[in-house]
């Protein structure tokens, strides 16, 4: 393994040469996977967690697309609004309210999906084997760590510090 990343200054360096041009990447390939669809890439995070996770109370839905539930609800507002999700009570406890698609909302988040898969299939078709492996295990440990930096966070703190680590 290259020890080239091993000083914290040089392995910032880099992150902060690739996320701005990684970053552009990924909204525009969301452009894409949204034309002509009507929705927002809010929305369309909001349909996809319900798509691979349908029935979710708000309370978990609004932690899985990381809104405040207020946030949260309002979003869901204007997907009841487009016909794409339902709310219902709870069976069992009248306080809580699930969300799940529409038939049309299942639809569309199918086809997204499927928009999706064609673009990391292309991607993983021109990375061998031990790029690929090597990107899902960065990957996930990238997004340990902004968890735990999250869960660490005092929520009342929405301001973030330049000196804070994040």
């Amino acid at each position: 393994m290259s020890s080239e990343y091993r000083d914290t200054d040089k392995f910032t360096a880099a992150i902060q040469a690739i996320f701005p041009k990684l970053m552009h990447y990924l909204n525009t390939e969301e452009s894409r996977e949204l034309t002509g669809l009507g929705i927002t890439p809010s929305q369309i995070n909001a349909l996809l967690v319900l798509y691979y996770h349908d029935n979710l109370t708000m309370g978990k839905l609004s932690q899985e697309i990381y809104l405040a539930e207020s946030a949260a609800t309002r979003l869901i507002n204007r997907l009841v609004n487009l016909n794409l999700v339902k709310r219902r009570g709870d069976e069992n406890d009248r306080r809580v309210v699930r969300v799940t698609l529409t038939s049309y909302g299942r639809q569309l988040s199918s086809l997204v999906f499927e928009r999706r898969s064609f673009r990391f299939n292309n991607l993983a078709q021109h990375l061998d084997q031990s790029e690929r492996e090597n990107l899902i295990v960065s990957l996930q440990a990238v997004m340990r760590v902004f968890e735990e930096m999250e869960q660490s966070r005092d929520p009342a703190d929405n301001n973030i510090d330049p000196g804070q680590d994040l």
